[in-house]
């Protein structure tokens, strides 16, 4: 075998033992969709960490004007758009959300 097939089987292996996949092709495939997954990912904590800074000033505002730090019919409806958008997994997304969110302030 020469030098370029190993190389070549080696990585082929090493592809698809990284992935999962039986072929190179899928394993190809699999490689390039981790990558767009990890980028989404790197997208998804970007808008969280946003997310988590807006809330922070709408708790400052409603405390600073003698409110509550949580509104709790507000919750429910992001409870509930989350359901809706998403199945029940959503709620646990919400409130994960909700979590990450609260008491920033």
């Amino acid at each position: 075998m020469s030098s370029t097939a190993i190389a070549t089987a080696t990585a082929t292996a090493t592809a698809t033992e990284k992935t999962g996949a039986r072929t190179a092709e899928a394993a190809a495939t699999i490689s390039d969709a981790r990558e767009r997954m990890d980028a989404l990912d790197d997208r998804i904590i970007g808008l969280v960490q946003e997310r988590m800074a807006v809330s922070a000033v709408i708790q400052e505002a409603r405390i600073t004007s003698g409110g509550r730090r949580v509104n709790l019919s507000r919750e429910t409806e992001i409870l509930t758009h989350f359901r809706d958008a998403l199945g029940r997994p959503g709620t646990a997304l919400a409130m994960t959300l909700l979590e990450l969110c609260r008491g920033r302030v």
